[in-house]
This record gives C-alpha cells, sequence and structure tokens, in this order.
C-alpha cells in the first residue's frame, strides 16, 4: 500500500468518518459567531481595496503544520460561511502553485483597510 498523504494530520478528511452518525460537530457560541460574522464582513471590505491592486487573498501561517496556507478570497469566504452555518470547515485543496507575492496576512489587510479609511 501507498503511504498516507494525510498520516498526521488533524485536519485529515478522513476523521470525519469516524464521527457516529447522527452525531453533530459542536455548534459556535454567541462570541464565535459574532466574530466569524466580523471576520466576513472584515473579508469583504478587505477583497474591496486590495483585488483591484492584484492581490489573490490571504495567506496564513498553519500552526498544525508549519506551513503557509494560500486562500483565495472566494474561498475563505466559502470557508468561513461554513463554519458559520455548519460549525466547522471542510478540508479543501491548497491553491495551486501560488505566488507568494500576490496574498498578504490578515494583520496586512487590518493595517492597509485602516489606514486607508482614516485617509478619507
Amino acid at each position: 500500500m501507498p503511504p498516507d498523504p494525510f498520516a498526521g494530520d488533524p485536519h485529515d478528511p478522513a476523521l470525519s468518518l469516524d464521527v457516529p452518525e447522527g452525531e453533530e460537530p459542536d455548534a459556535l457560541s454567541e462570541q464565535e459567531r459574532d466574530e466569524v460574522v466580523a471576520d466576513l464582513a472584515d473579508l469583504a471590505v478587505y477583497q474591496a481595496l486590495l483585488e483591484g491592486r492584484g492581490v489573490r487573498g490571504i495567506v496564513v501561517d498553519c500552526g498544525d503544520c508549519g506551513e503557509q496556507h494560500f486562500h483565495e478570497w472566494s474561498l475563505l469566504r466559502a470557508s468561513l460561511q461554513q463554519l458559520l452555518e455548519e460549525g466547522q470547515m471542510r478540508p479543501h485543496e491548497p491553491a495551486f502553485d501560488p505566488d507568494p507575492a500576490n496574498y498578504v496576512t490578515w494583520e496586512y489587510c487590518r493595517g492597509y483597510a485602516d489606514a486607508v479609511l482614516s485617509d478619507g
């Protein structure tokens, strides 16, 4: 048998198969829901400000694997919406050969938006 490409990965898609039937994931707390709603609103602002400047999305440093994950705007929005609706994000395919120069951090987005919106 070939080696399992998800061996040791806490986000292994097969782990969801081990959830007993009828058991639902833990619902988000009210505070967590509010945070996701705020993130979705922020994401819309960041995309509106940065997409026209060539930024394709957000890069996140993964604490689990130690690598960077590149999320295009629509993928990140879909993942946050799914978290809001289902209480969890399903695994997704990583970006194919992303150019790191086309992605910025959430903190960069926040700082850029603050600077642009305060200059008005």
